[in-house]
């Protein structure tokens, strides 16, 4: 027989093997809003969970633990409840009741499943379930267009499941919280995914219209083979290209990029740039320090860069080296552990 636990709290998507950071950031976000409970995860499971001791401290918790507010979070939700013994032959009852206890309307609902190898294995069951599910709502008047929030429905067994729910304004635009990018032909490396995620993520639509506009100038520190510099090309951009490596022979004949053989730690251009972009394999405090020191010398407007983390104490690493943009003065720093990340960040930075 389903049992129903009802929660209060926060859940959170993420990458497998990164749970423990996703905890720490609950707790910290917890501890800014003044609120008490306690974080939980299992490892390489995809999820990390706050559950508060007072439900009353939930919008205090929201507040401070968004989507837009976390790194290591790909998608951070309100919990409803946890319900637990699903029969493979009627799921679908126990979580009309568990819903139906709430009396509460959803704007949608989506039906989703951790993103790790035993969450992988629920797709079938997500995608088969999701209609069966939605239908089941409209019949019950669970599903309205004006509602506040949408309805998440994690399946983390074939006979367990998470409910959340969050309004989609505060929360991710793709289910699992990943958005499902192509890669585009004639971009010379994978890596250009991760700048294209970036863009999409970090930025809304009028900022991109506005900040990554034709005849713009940007310059790429370890660009080869040009996976980040054909990002700012389609888009008209020119782009000083800065590695000791070879480009992209494709990328160099569109007239718009410089490509200058020289180290990205020592390079400066002449002028000030809009955008600098930075995907080095190096020491992130190491470029932390380097991408600060452009803004404080007012040698680019915005940025783009990876910091590659250690293997230990992540979280500790992200906060020195958010740290040290601080103190340079910027002022509009959005930062994610995005899809196309693996043991990296990624930081818009711009001078407010």
């Amino acid at each position: 027989m389903a049992t129903v636990e009802p929660l209060a709290g926060r859940l959170l998507y993420c990458r497998p093997g990164f749970e423990r950071e996703c905890a720490q950031e609950l707790e910290a976000a917890a501890a800014s809003a003044g609120v008490s409970g306690f974080a939980r995860a299992a490892a390489d499971g995809g999820l990390a969970e706050f559950v508060l001791h007072d439900a009353g401290a939930q919008p205090a918790l929201d507040a401070a633990a968004g989507w837009r507010a976390l790194v290591f979070a790909r998608q951070s939700l309100g919990l409803l409840a946890r319900v637990r013994g699903l029969d493979p032959q009627d799921r679908l009852g126990p979580l009309l009741e568990a819903l139906a206890a709430r009396d509460e309307r959803y704007a949608e609902v989506w039906v989703e499943h951790p993103d790790s190898d035993d969450g992988r294995a629920l797709a079938g069951l997500c995608r088969s379930f999701a209609p069966v599910l939605r239908a089941a709502l409209r019949r019950a008047r669970r599903l309205a267009d004006d509602a506040p929030r949408r309805l998440h429905v994690c399946f983390t067994g074939g006979s367990d499941a998470l409910l959340a729910a969050e309004a989609p304004a505060r929360a991710a635009p793709w289910p699992g919280g990943i958005p499902r990018l192509r890669f585009p032909r004639g971009a010379p490396s994978r890596s250009t995914l991760k700048l294209e995620e970036a863009l999409l993520v970090l930025l809304d639509d009028a900022e991109r219209a506005r900040w990554l506009a034709p005849g713009m100038r940007a310059v790429d520190l370890g660009a080869a083979p040009g996976g980040w510099t054909w990002q700012m090309v389609r888009r008209s951009i020119r782009v000083v290209a800065v590695d000791n490596g070879p480009m992209d022979a494709a990328l160099m004949d569109s007239g718009l990029v410089e490509h200058r053989r020289e180290d990205g730690f020592r390079y400066r251009p002449a002028k000030p740039v809009d955008w600098l972009l930075c995907d080095m394999v190096e020491q992130p405090r190491r470029i932390a320090a380097l991408m600060a020191q452009w803004f404080a010398e007012g040698r680019c407007r915005m940025a783009l860069f990876n910091l590659k983390l250690p293997m230990k104490k992540r979280y500790d690493e992200v906060r020195l080296c958010l740290g040290l943009l601080r103190e340079a003065g910027i002022g509009d720093l959005r930062v994610k552990h995005l899809y196309h990340d693996r043991e990296e960040i990624t930081v818009f930075a711009r001078r407010g």
